[in-house]
């Protein structure tokens, strides 16, 4: 019952994580203009990862695309790219612990493949929240970077300079979403340690010898002189000893007996 219970709420954390990753990836405010130096403005910029737009006093909301590729920053491509494996991953970790639910019955499928995918939805999920994590915070350090050069020039009496971003909140739902992520992998992957059966677990392998038993007695070492003949016992049919006779043990008398 307790493995069931970590498999779905694994199965839920994970599915809020990868809906969190991918909600973070579709939003425009990764970086929001600061207003720290001009809090009344008639326009409020704000960027995403696909398209920039403009807010103004009014209300009225104009975005546009990024039309270009070759033309953004290399770092900001591969955040890109992180967020699109994280999504892919998480989509396919999703559908692989579906059909790996102790909860449902799909034709014969035994308990140790439903435990190994139930392991591989669970790496799946783990590498689908570090792939976010590591995007947003990719990002997050691209607008430390920005922002503490625009202060800096801003603060040396430079004209015409940019606004400067701080934090989006898809930042922080990228966040915490890829932290869902990565424990919703986590307890998949504990899960699987209990659903695997206990015969396949220890399995116990019985030596029979060839022959007949043989046991040896170790005995104090003797050392043997060259003067001793070695005796050896043969045992078999050809080799048994002959009865001894009655007169085995009798004494005859020798020739200096008679003198």
């Amino acid at each position: 019952m307790s493995v069931t219970i970590c498999q779905s709420m694994g199965f839920v954390v994970s599915a809020l994580g990868i809906g969190g990753i991918i909600a973070s990836t579709c939003m425009d405010q990764w970086s929001t203009q600061d207003l720290y130096n001009n809090p009344v403005t008639a326009v409020f910029n704000y960027q995403g990862l696909w398209r920039t737009c403009v807010r103004e006093s009014s209300g009225f909301t104009e975005c546009r695309g990024y039309f270009t590729i070759l033309g953004l920053p290399a770092m900001f491509q591969a955040v890109r790219a992180l967020m699109i494996v994280g999504i892919v991953l998480g989509i396919l970790g999703l559908f692989v612990c579906i059909f790996a639910m102790k909860c449902i019955r799909i034709g014969t499928m035994e308990d140790s493949a439903k435990a190994n995918m139930t392991l591989t939805s669970g790496i799946m999920f783990i590498i689908a929240g570090l792939c976010a994590i590591t995007g947003v915070s990719v990002f997050a350090n691209m607008l430390v970077t920005n922002f503490w050069m625009s202060t800096t020039n801003m603060y040396q009496g430079m004209q015409n300079v940019q606004n400067r971003y701080t934090f989006g909140s898809a930042l922080f739902v990228g966040w915490v979403a890829g932290g869902l992520a990565f424990v919703g992998g986590i307890m998949m992957c504990l899960a699987c340690k209990g659903m695997i059966p206990e015969e396949s677990r220890y399995k116990a392998v019985s030596y029979n010898a060839s022959g007949r038993n043989i046991s040896y007695r170790t005995g104090p070492y003797k050392a043997a002189s060259g003067y001793e003949p070695e005796m050896k016992t043969r045992k078999g049919p050809a080799y048994e000893e002959a009865p001894r006779s009655e007169d085995a043990g009798r004494s005859y008398p020798s020739k200096y007996d008679y003198v």
